[in-house]
């Protein structure tokens, strides 16, 4: 199997379909995805998930922010099961999204963890981490001050994430008060989206 031209194992494979199968039961009871989404799940979710971990396929300890219907963090867990070593730590706070991460993170032998906490109380609980993940969740410069604290205590973290067409105003906004390396990666699976890496991000003096 390939994601994105990139090969997967039959075991990860195995992994990500239980993934999709998951998905869809609970789906049918909480809002995971936007519903017109649903029908596109391997193409739309799962395939532009895989992009985030493409980017930095090694061991390494994520955090995935508002991790929601588990994109991208189940999925790079998944990924991840592959490797020697690495972890994601998943944080949502709706309780219902959180239970149905971790039965996904459970059955499908995922290095990971859910953190059903709200994003400002998760740095309290998780230490370090060398990359953070978004999708989906807020404007550039809020998810800039959630990644913070983390980028205080590690000033090589990276962080990947997901945006849309409107992403060229939200980089400018958030160089009002942030200072960051970028870097543009055009979506293989979305047209309009982009996947943004951030690198040494500070705040302006």
């Amino acid at each position: 199997m390939e994601l994105n031209g990139v090969r997967v194992s039959r075991e990860t494979q195995g992994r990500l379909q239980h993934f999709a199968e998951l998905f869809q039961k609970w789906a049918n009871t909480i809002n995971l995805v936007a519903p017109s989404t649903i029908s596109d799940l391997w193409q739309r979710h799962i395939a532009d998930s895989a992009q985030i971990f493409q980017l930095h396929p090694k061991p390494a300890r994520w955090v995935d922010l508002g991790s929601g219907g588990g994109f991208p963090g189940v999925i790079t867990a998944i990924l991840l099961a592959e490797q020697a070593d690495g972890h994601v730590d998943l944080v949502e706070s709706n309780q219902k999204k959180a239970a149905f991460l971790r039965v996904c993170l459970r059955e499908c032998e995922a290095r990971g963890a859910v953190h059903a906490i709200r994003i400002e109380e998760a740095p309290k609980v998780i230490g370090h981490c060398e990359v953070i993940s978004a999708r989906a969740l807020a404007e550039l410069d809020v998810l800039l001050d959630y990644a913070a604290p983390w980028a205080e205590r590690n000033e090589n973290i990276r962080l990947l994430l997901h945006k849309g067409r409107d992403y060229e105003r939200e980089v400018q906004n958030a160089r009002g008060r942030w200072e960051f390396d970028l870097v543009k990666h055009n979506s293989v699976v979305e047209r309009d989206s982009v996947i943004l890496e951030l690198n040494h991000p500070r705040r302006r003096t």
